[in-house]
């Protein structure tokens, strides 16, 4: 089954032998970020520094002045890694090592055009703006991230594809800040319903699903206040979802949240295509739960393996998870890769790498991503080794 390990820029430039390490971890290929949200990350094994603080999202390569001139919304450029094209260069040290580089872009996260641009933010039903989530009914948002999914996909013509992560909803989920979220336990429901935007787009969007705005917004913080008390159950799936606001307000706002998803994804689609040539993949970090927001975003499964290549769905967990999230995809052709963490300190277990694969190839995978070979310990890449070397047989 081929296999891919993701990795930043900064994982290989300035290392000799980051290159080679990866390539002797028996995969094919890297999925190298090309776009990226502000993070700070070790960096165990590099010879001259041991934490890279990216501040900001970024593009981790020279963006293209004349795409941009003019804009409100444009992508930052990185100053944390001393290149003048942080993913030419470490792409270009992958390849010479044998590996396909793939770029990883995320889109849809990004808290510092939050900041700087607060209208362009995911505003829930009590008027909070969420800083990294930009709503993706606003027409400028859509056209930046449009242009920036074809921009840092197709990177100097030596990728073989690309993966778009986020490309579609984010909400009250940031992964990434110091949250302090968990005094109040608010199930998968809950989360749906704090996830709802009510920007001016969007509320345009919901009269067009027959609803009224503040009539929704007043029916998204009732269903929500028993949680604020203490007393609601921490309601999953969606009928959760059902239950806390009924029927049919909830399935008018997934429709309208499913056609703003499916829209951006076809259009993003499209733009890597058009500026990549035939050849390119296009795969979606995705969930088969459409009404789920975050890095892997809600899709439905036949129509998102109509429009992309396939998809990377996450793999870490038991047997159920992995049932829960290949199962949609079970018989469609296409790109199904289980993405599985192998860094022991952020929930992984690469020890139990070989089974797990063996279980998601039996579901129906095709493909294996490792996350991630830049932060994982010695250990943890040693065990990866030895579960790859062990598929390969």
């Amino acid at each position: 089954m081929r296999a891919s390990a993701f990795l930043y820029p900064w994982d290989v430039v300035g290392d000799p032998d980051a290159a080679a390490r990866v390539a002797d971890l028996g995969v094919q290929q890297v999925t190298l970020a090309a776009a990226y949200h502000s993070t700070r990350a070790l960096t165990p094994r590099h010879p001259g520094r041991r934490i890279v603080t990216a501040e900001h999202a970024a593009v981790l390569y020279p963006p293209d002045a004349a795409r941009w001139a003019g804009r409100r919304l444009r992508p930052y450029a990185q100053s944390w890694v001393a290149s003048g094209d942080a993913y030419a260069e470490a792409a270009q040290a992958l390849t010479d090592a044998g590996l396909e580089v793939h770029s990883w872009v995320v889109l849809a996260h990004n808290s510092r055009m939050g900041a700087e641009h607060p209208e362009t933010s995911v505003v829930n039903a009590y008027g909070d703006r969420y800083p990294w989530a930009p709503c993706i009914a606003r027409p400028e948002v859509r056209a930046y991230l449009v242009d920036l999914a074809a921009e840092a996909a197709v990177r100097g013509g030596i990728t073989g594809g690309t993966e778009l992560e986020s490309c579609g909803w984010y909400g009250f989920a940031h992964l990434h800040a110091h949250d302090k979220i968990a005094g109040v336990g608010l199930g998968d429901a809950a989360q749906y319903l704090m996830s709802l935007c009510f920007c001016s787009d969007c509320r345009t969007g919901y009269a067009g699903q027959g609803l009224d705005a503040d009539e929704l917004r007043r029916a998204v913080r009732a269903a929500l206040e028993p949680a604020w008390a203490g007393s609601g159950s921490p309601d999953a799936g969606w009928s959760g979802v059902e239950k806390l606001l009924g029927p049919d307000l909830a399935a008018a706002t997934l429709r309208w949240r499913v056609q703003v998803a499916r829209t951006l994804q076809e259009s993003a689609v499209e733009a890597v295509r058009a500026a990549a040539g035939t050849g390119f993949q296009v795969l979606l970090h995705a969930d088969p739960a459409p009404y789920r927001s975050g890095a892997n975003v809600g899709v439905d499964a036949q129509h998102v393996m109509d429009v992309a290549d396939g998809v990377v769905l996450p793999c870490t967990g038991g047997d159920t998870q992995r049932e829960t999230y290949l199962g949609p995809f079970a018989g469609r052709q296409g790109v199904v890769a289980a993405n599985f963490t192998v860094v022991s300190g952020m929930g992984g277990s690469p020890a139990t790498l070989e089974r797990d694969a063996a279980h998601a190839a039996s579901l129906g995978a095709n493909q294996l991503r490792l996350y991630h070979a830049g932060l994982a310990s010695a250990p943890d890449l040693a065990a990866v080794t030895e579960a790859l070397s062990r598929l390969g047989r």
